[in-house]
């Protein structure tokens, strides 16, 4: 016999297993359509894997498989859905969900040249702007949204939140007094503190920074594809760099660059959309710290949406997103969450589950447990089709 049968057995067998579709994937069976349509229910045990898989990234406990088996889960959900939320695993829907679509946990290795930023040597910038500085900023957003969740509150606190989470570390790098320590922790910000909400958090300032300057273009589309929902066309090909209209123009501020950058027709109908926005954070620099000029060039934050709301500032800014154009973010935000719940991207076929989740926001002041209530009980999270045998 061959003395290595049994072991290529084994490997052969692995290789099966692990090339799998079901142990690539999560399977579900499939439904037995009637006659008139190809769509049905998922039955329980895929209902509290999708439940499970939304707000733990992980397989569901004895107490969803004992549900299922009895065929009590949909009786359950809500019960379910806030004893998950309880329960510490739900920090991974927190930082993955946050993570993809805010980009908070990219702050940790994005490449930042803070010596050209900062104007000190290399040692300096690593002594500064260190890994337990980019964690502080990372983790102050997703404790915001883990604290939303947790409390119930209303996802406008995302944008107009008079609170921050800070440590010590972060809260110097920001200006505030009074903060000791390295936990974390809910600070009330002073009246007069320029920040409040993701708009103004180090994480989304940095990841929509270049390396070593912002960057109103990526702020502003950022804003535009991740709060409001209408992101912008993609740029016509042989845009010539912002560095390339800089040459020659040091003394300029960044607003007039972008003028000149902005000349070319092609391109002032999608800037118009994009330039108030990001010139709106520019009292910000690439390292998300507060600063009164730009090169000793005064800093004009004034702005209009294209919809004609205007604001003077980023704060303003937020508050435009939060009243006037509310709507907008409801429907990104639900937009952004179906599709991390769902794990494909939503289709002209979810509308009305959209449009019934905006509502259901809009209808409890835009509490977040209504919107997680709504997308486990929505259709394209409770249903699925069969296959397409004709």
């Amino acid at each position: 016999t061959d003395p290595n049968g049994f072991e290529k057995g084994v490997a052969e067998a692995l290789t099966a297993v692990l090339a799998s579709p079901r142990f690539l994937f999560r399977a579900e069976a499939q439904p037995e359509p009637d006659n008139h349509t190809r769509v049905a229910p998922i039955d329980e045990f895929a209902l509290a894997s999708r439940l499970s898989y939304f707000l733990w990234s992980s397989l569901p406990d004895e107490e969803l498989f004992e549900l299922a088996r009895s065929g009590k889960l949909r009786e359950q959900l809500r019960p379910q859905i806030d004893r998950l939320l309880a329960d510490e695993k739900a920090q991974r829907f927190v930082r993955n969900f946050v993570g993809q679509w805010l980009r908070s946990r990219d702050v940790e290795t994005i490449n930042v040249d803070a010596r050209r930023i900062l104007k000190v040597s290399v040692e300096e910038s690593f002594a500064i702007f260190n890994g337990n500085l980019r964690r502080a900023m990372h983790e102050e957003t997703d404790r915001m949204f883990a604290h939303i969740v947790a409390e119930n509150r209303s996802v406008l606190d995302l944008l107009t939140a008079d609170y921050a989470f800070l440590n010590e570390t972060l809260a110097l790098w920001y200006g505030i007094e009074g903060v000791k320590g390295n936990d974390m922790r809910k600070v009330s910000l002073p009246p007069d503190s320029p920040r409040g909400g993701i708009l103004s958090q180090a994480s989304f300032l940095i990841v929509t920074s270049n390396p070593a300057r912002t960057s109103p273009v990526k702020r502003g589309l950022f804003i535009l594809d991740n709060l409001l929902g209408t992101p912008a066309p993609a740029p016509p090909p042989n845009v010539p760099p912002l560095e390339a209209v800089k040459q020659g123009a040091e003394k300029l501020s960044m607003r007039e660059l972008m003028v000149q950058h902005r000349a070319d027709p092609l391109c002032a109908s999608c800037h118009a959309r994009m330039d108030p926005l990001g010139l709106a954070l520019e009292e910000f620099d690439a390292l998300g710290r507060w600063r009164k000029d730009d090169a000793g060039q005064p800093i004009d934050t004034a702005g209009k949406l294209i919809t004609g709301e205007s604001f003077a500032n980023v704060r303003e800014l937020s508050r435009v997103i939060a009243t006037a154009r509310r709507n907008d973010f409801y429907t990104c935000l639900t937009e952004k969450m179906l599709t991390y719940a769902l794990g494909r991207g939503v289709e002209y076929y979810d509308a009305p589950a959209i449009d019934k989740l905006v509502q259901l926001l809009q209808s409890d002041e835009g509490r977040i447990r209504s919107l997680i209530y709504g997308i486990v009980e929505s259709a394209p999270f409770q249903l699925r089709r069969g296959d397409d045998n004709g």
